[in-house]
């Protein structure tokens, strides 16, 4: 499994040249509607073993979680099944809002 850091995903997004990741946030509900990234979908992390065959294998997926650990989980489960392009955010939300967000509340 690959792993980015909250400034290298952002200037990712930001690139035009470079094809957008799903950003895959596996946090709890509660969790997403205090702060996430812009543009990422919520899949709990409890609920992708049912719902993993809805992602493109071919699109690159960047999980996201509050800190990095679930979201490190979810990805070595799709790798699991099969998905090549899976990549953990380093320090999850947290990370980016200290290095990417600073207006992003925190928790």
């Amino acid at each position: 499994m690959e792993h980015i850091s909250a400034p290298e995903l952002a200037a990712w997004i930001n690139d035009p040249e470079r094809p957008t990741p799903l950003l895959l946030d596996v946090r709890e509900p509660w969790e997403h509607q205090t702060c996430h990234i812009a543009g990422s979908q919520l899949v709990p992390m409890n609920t992708i073993p049912g719902r993993f065959s809805e992602l493109d294998e071919e699109q690159p997926v960047v999980c996201i979680c509050h800190h990095g650990g679930r979201s490190m989980q979810v990805a070595a489960f799709l790798e699991r099944q099969g998905f090549t392009k899976v990549i953990n955010l380093s320090g999850g939300v947290h990370a980016w809002a200290a290095q990417v967000d600073p207006s992003m509340p925190t928790y």
